[in-house]
């Protein structure tokens, strides 16, 4: 069979994914990537971040899409870079999903801070997203509500608090693009919603990013679980902008809090095999 060739894979001629040894937009087949695994956007970040493992096994870039599998501190993750926007984060996630049995995902990205009272260089860790993009609309209800994993929030706040993090929970919008559709003016352009980012933000709403809400729908719908932590880059309110030494301090924060989520929630996992129960419990924490 020809290498890497697309073909239908069921009697559905719709179905389009690779039968070769690897995924289209990937590039990756079976057994290179973990169960835990890892998604910043830029595909910069997955080098970074390779730097924090302890091994390598997997290297590997195709497209907007860098991938590293390893070991972080004795447990096995992987790292995916998934680009900008929730239409790359559907390729990334359906092609994850095809080779993986039940993954983990722990996004780690930037964002604009929408409450004041959240500093430049802080985190936020998603409990839900407000679903701003199209891409979710093509697999479920317009109500469909995007929530990230409740072990995963638990997971994130607890991983934050071990490394003396600021981090911040609640709700996330999910933008379709990084100008018009989260209310910044355009000299050039018009704009619909020029108080955009001032009504999310008195509905409550933490911050904008651009990726959350479709991790959380298609891990959800995939019983798979998922969760967001993401530093804040900008602070709306004033227009002010994280730079230099403090936005790589802030990317740090926020990796480590990813990777040190993923291996908590490796911790509970097992809790709940030596518990022989499918719910992780607060009262799961430190048992044997």
């Amino acid at each position: 069979m020809e290498r890497g060739r697309v073909l239908p894979t069921s009697a559905d001629h719709r179905v389009a994914l690779p039968v070769g040894e690897r995924q289209y937009h990937i590039g990756l087949g079976r057994g290179d990537l973990a169960e835990y695994i890892l998604l910043p956007g830029d595909p910069d970040r997955t080098a970074r971040i390779a730097t924090r493992l302890d091994s390598i096994e997997v290297e590997r870039r195709n497209r907007e899409f860098a991938t590293v599998t390893g070991s972080y501190r004795g447990q096995p993750v992987s790292v995916v870079s998934t680009g900008i926007g929730t239409d790359n984060v559907e390729i990334v996630v359906a092609e994850i999903l095809a080779i993986t049995e039940r993954p983990t995902f722990i996004r780690v990205g930037s964002c604009g801070s929408l409450q004041p009272e959240i500093g430049l260089g802080e985190l936020v860790i998603t409990s839900g997203a407000v679903r701003l993009e199209a891409t979710t609309s093509f697999f479920v209800h317009d109500g469909y509500p995007a929530v990230a994993d409740y072990e995963a929030v638990a997971a994130l706040v607890e991983a934050a608090n071990r490394l003396g993090h600021r981090a911040h929970v609640g709700i996330t919008a999910t933008a379709p693009g990084f100008f018009g559709a989260q209310g910044r003016p355009i000299p050039q352009l018009p704009i619909r919603y020029p108080d955009f980012a001032e009504e999310m933000a008195r509905q409550r709403v933490l911050n904008f990013e651009m990726e959350a809400s479709a991790l959380l729908v298609l891990a959800g719908l995939a019983r798979s679980r998922a969760g967001v932590v993401c530093a804040v880059y900008a602070q709306r309110s004033t227009g002010d902008f994280v730079t230099g030494d403090a936005k790589e301090r802030a990317e740090a924060a926020c990796v480590e809090t990813g990777l040190e989520g993923l291996r908590i929630l490796a911790e509970m996992d097992r809790q709940k095999r030596n518990a022989a129960t499918e719910r992780w419990r607060p009262s799961l924490w430190g048992t044997p």
